[in-house]
Parts: structure tokens; C-alpha cells; sequence
């Protein structure tokens, strides 16, 4: 994982936001991954966004996922999604999101929403420990990873763990083609 120096995240709360560590904190005992295997580092904040971060600390682009929270309104009620993609494509939000969302037309959450709805800082948001009744959708690449670095809900740091445990999370669907190459 690059140069990252990483630890298990259950033992550094400190370096994740208030609903990812409670969702490492109550982490299944019969998940498919074991939440030792959830592993956090520490980076310069400033360093946050993909291009900046893999760089700097030598992770392939193809080792990263990004999370997007994306909207869609059906009947005066908007729909929230997050999408999992590798770094290396960008979520099909007017295609495949849309439809998986049952929505006219989807976007991507305005800033203040995403940060006020998940609890995460804009640039951190992961799917761990999102609000419950969030679909998750999980690009099939993702979950066919051995290893991903995603955010952990602040922009300080970032979590390691395997790519199947993103289609473990609760509320995840994993689909076929939900992204296009970059």
C-alpha cells in the first residue's frame, strides 16, 4: 500500500470520523472480513484528493476507490446513493446510478448535503458507517481488488482493507458496470 504507514483502525479511532468509528466499533463478529483487517493511516490532509494522495504516498490509482454520494428526486422525495469506484473510472450517475436510484435524473449531492447527511468531511466520505437507509452501490472492479485504499470520513487519513469488504457493508449492492474507464 505504498508508503503508507497503517495500523488496525479499531485501535485508531482517533484518526476516523465519529460514524466510521462507530461502525468499526460495531463491526459483525461473523462478517465476511474481519474488522482487523480494516486498517487506517494517517496523511497530510492537504494531500486528500486522489491524484495528490496517490502520488505522494506511491499508491496506484488502480489500489484506490473513490466514494461519491450522488441524489435523485422521485415524488418530491430525494434519494441518496453512495457510489464505490476505483480511481481509475467514474460512476455512470445519468446511466446506471439513475436507474438503480428509480429517479428522472441523478447528480451528485450538493457539498453542504453529503457532508451534513453522512457526518464526514468533503473528500473523506466512505461508505463505512453511512446512514442506514443509504443504498450502497459498489462497482463489481471493487470488490474483485485484493486490497483498496479508500477515505475514512476525515481528509487526515485514509482506510486500507480489502476490496470484498466494501460489498460486505450493509445496505451494498454490487453492480456490474457501474462505472466507465476514467
Amino acid at each position: 500500500m505504498g508508503t503508507l504507514k497503517t495500523e488496525p483502525a479499531r485501535t485508531r479511532l482517533d484518526l476516523l470520523a465519529p460514524p466510521v468509528a462507530a461502525a468499526i466499533e460495531g463491526w459483525p463478529v461473523g462478517a465476511p472480513v474481519d474488522v482487523d483487517d480494516m486498517l487506517v493511516a494517517p496523511i497530510d490532509a492537504e494531500l486528500a484528493d486522489t491524484a495528490a494522495f496517490c502520488a505522494a504516498y506511491e499508491v496506484g490509482l488502480e489500489e484506490s476507490a473513490n466514494c461519491v454520494v450522488v441524489a435523485g428526486k422521485r415524488g418530491g422525495e430525494t434519494r441518496y446513493a453512495a457510489c464505490v469506484v476505483l480511481a481509475t473510472t467514474r460512476a455512470d450517475v445519468n446511466g446506471v446510478v439513475r436507474r438503480m436510484l428509480d429517479v428522472r435524473k441523478a447528480s451528485f449531492a450538493p457539498m453542504v448535503d453529503a457532508v451534513e447527511l453522512t457526518g464526514m468531511e468533503y473528500g473523506g466520505i466512505t461508505p463505512v458507517g453511512l446512514p442506514e437507509e443509504w443504498s450502497i452501490l459498489v462497482d463489481s472492479r471493487v470488490v474483485a481488488t485484493p486490497h483498496l485504499i479508500i477515505g475514512s470520513g476525515v481528509r487526515h487519513s485514509k482506510i486500507a482493507l480489502p476490496g470484498p469488504a466494501l460489498g460486505a457493508l450493509p445496505g451494498a449492492t454490487v453492480v456490474e458496470d457501474l462505472a466507465r474507464p476514467a
